[in-house]
């Protein structure tokens, strides 16, 4: 279901967790305007900010995986370049680490060509 490869968009509204499949797609392409048959995981969080859902095309059908924490809250970003979430701060935000806070040092990397 998470993989580093993969993209991830975060729905910057509460969402009501009684939704599922239909309603959480409706809300992928008529309000966040991104292709639901993509592939990319779509998250959403309540606004309480104690349960999550993940809505992913996986080629065959969606799947559907829902977290709801017994203590604590998710944080829950707003104002992403067009709702787009790094892997990486998909994990922070699942295991509850305040992405705000973390400052990512700089890493060599082999330049890609194209």
């Amino acid at each position: 279901m998470f993989e580093r490869s993969g993209v991830y968009y975060l729905y910057d509204q509460p969402t009501d967790m009684r939704k599922s499949f239909n309603t959480l797609g409706a809300i992928v392409t008529g309000r966040m305007d991104l292709q639901l048959l993509s592939g990319a995981g779509f998250v959403f969080i309540n606004r309480r900010k104690t349960h999550l859902k993940m809505l992913r095309w996986e080629g065959d059908g969606f799947s559907l995986y829902f977290k709801r924490l017994e203590r604590g809250t998710y944080e829950h970003l707003t104002g992403l370049n067009n709702y787009q979430i790094s892997y990486e701060n998909l994990l922070l935000i699942l295991q509850g680490i305040e992405t705000k806070k973390i400052q990512k040092r700089n890493r060599f990397s082999l330049a890609k060509t194209g």
